[in-house]
């Protein structure tokens, strides 16, 4: 019984987490609009910055970011007494990126998802998300497209999860679906900015309309 229960129990917990809007939550604690309100109306860090605040930005980035990270690595400190392992980290990492996508908190209008999956990355493997988030960086600065580094890097995600095994990591099955599913819907949540990049109307970064994340 238990088996099954502690890691139900730890995905439910962990899509709970996933589910806190920091966008949203960040704002009103200081003092700002709604994100939901203006700009792309996505609830994410990129919105955030359009009402003028870096902090706010800054701070609720992290915040999703550690909301993806916190229950893996739960898991993976505290969870095999409770014969929890990859399986139900794969699970709680997902479960917290679905959280982010579609919060049960916030009536499941969520944001895109691209800090909450960089912080599964990073409690996967730190070398995983390091080499995520440069891929990132390089297309963002090569490109200056914020949505564009986004979609390259959820591309590579998977592949240098796979091809890393035994180089930089041991690559766990259960870990690698998750991730090649987060990265599907990365890629499916960016549809928008996808269209707009074809049209080549997608703004670039650095200018006031930015694509958000």
């Amino acid at each position: 019984m238990n088996s099954v229960l502690y890691p139900l129990l730890a995905t439910l917990a962990a899509y709970l987490i996933g589910s806190l809007s920091f966008a949203v939550i960040v704002s009103r604690v200081m003092g700002l609009n709604d994100p939901r309100t203006y700009g792309s109306k996505n609830p994410g860090a990129t919105n955030v910055l359009r009402s003028g605040s870096k902090a706010a930005a800054v701070v609720t980035l992290l915040l999703d970011a550690v909301k993806g990270w916190l229950p893996v690595a739960a898991i993976q400190w505290w969870g095999q007494p409770y014969g929890l392992g990859e399986g139900t980290m794969a699970l709680a990492g997902f479960a917290a990126f679905i959280g982010h996508l579609y919060p049960v908190f916030f009536r499941f209008v969520g944001g895109k998802g691209v800090a909450t999956a960089l912080g599964v990355l990073v409690a996967t493997s730190g070398w995983l998300a390091l080499a995520t988030g440069l891929t990132w960086l390089i297309v963002a600065y090569a490109f200056r497209y914020s949505s564009l580094a986004s979609l390259v890097a959820a591309l590579f995600a998977p592949a240098y999860y796979a091809f890393g095994d035994g180089v930089a990591w041991v690559t766990d099955r259960n870990l690698l679906l998750s991730t090649a599913v987060m990265s599907i819907f990365l890629i499916w949540r960016h549809s928008e900015n996808i269209s707009r990049l074809v049209k080549g109307t997608e703004s670039k970064l650095g200018k006031k309309k930015e694509a958000a994340k």
